[in-house]
């Protein structure tokens, strides 16, 4: 049986994310703090502390991430099943904005499909049909990247650290669902003017409205389920690419529309 961390170990994790992210400088990953408690459950603990703080120093949660949903990026990391964490309105950009100088670390990029509530999602078990009948629109997004901890993460790490959430872009077009099939849309990645990286929507959980799904049943089982106006990044429709400043990001998804940045 695995041992359950005390409270002052999993305060400890949790101040010394926040410290590194706050002060913009990486910190050594916490798994060495836990040990063999060093579990998905402990990392959701520790991720809890830290927006139970950021909640308390003003902060507004906009919505929730998934990761991890990419057999891309799971073969980048390592691992080999989602994982989820919170988007803060802060963090929130808009298609075209600069988005250098926000304190990123070690950022990369992916290019995603948000899905944007219209309604809550809160059966507890939902189907594709409850997932569809919620949604308000989507709109093309590229998600920023980011680790505190150097991208030497375990599965522990990563959702300690709020599943490597940065910065979310939006694109700022609702598109409806009913005029596209997320499954089957095709993406395409520029950095600089050069093609970066392809993908499509079946490349996340073989649908983004699984992505949505998988986290809306996630959630009611923590007790947090999700609620109308959330914005839910659904994972990445490519692997994750490195970032340089100067790096000029544009990206397409089809019937879905276009976003971009610069960092």
């Amino acid at each position: 049986m695995t041992a359950s961390p005390d409270s002052t170990v999993l305060n400890a994790a949790a101040e010394r994310l926040r410290g590194a992210m706050t002060a913009g400088v990486p910190c050594d990953p916490v798994r060495g703090l836990l040990g063999a408690a060093a579990g998905p459950e402990a990392g959701y603990a520790v991720q809890q502390l830290n927006t139970d703080h950021w909640l308390a120093a003003g902060r507004r949660i906009s919505g929730h991430k998934v990761g991890l949903t990419n057999p891309a990026v799971q073969e980048q990391l390592g691992m080999d099943e989602p994982v989820w964490g919170v988007l803060y309105a802060d963090k929130c950009r808009t298609d075209g904005d600069d988005v250098g100088g926000a304190g990123l670390i070690e950022p990369r990029v992916e290019v995603e499909v948000a899905v944007v509530l219209g309604a809550d999602l809160d059966l507890g078990s939902h189907t594709v049909a409850d997932v569809i009948s919620a949604t308000a629109y989507v709109l093309p997004a590229l998600e920023i990247v980011d680790s505190r901890l150097r991208w030497d993460i375990t599965n522990f790490d990563m959702i300690a650290d709020n599943a490597g959430s940065g910065l979310y872009v939006l694109g700022t077009r609702p598109v409806p669902l009913s005029a596209v099939d997320l499954r089957r849309v095709e993406m395409q990645l520029t950095i600089n003017g050069n093609p970066a990286a392809t993908g499509n929507g079946a490349a996340c959980l073989g649908n983004p409205l699984n992505s949505v799904l998988w986290l809306a049943d996630a959630l009611s089982q923590y007790g947090t389920p999700l609620q109308a106006g959330e914005t839910i990044m659904t994972g990445s429709l490519c692997g994750m690419l490195p970032l340089t400043p100067g790096d000029e990001l544009h990206a397409e998804i089809e019937g879905v529309g276009t976003v971009s940045a610069n960092l």
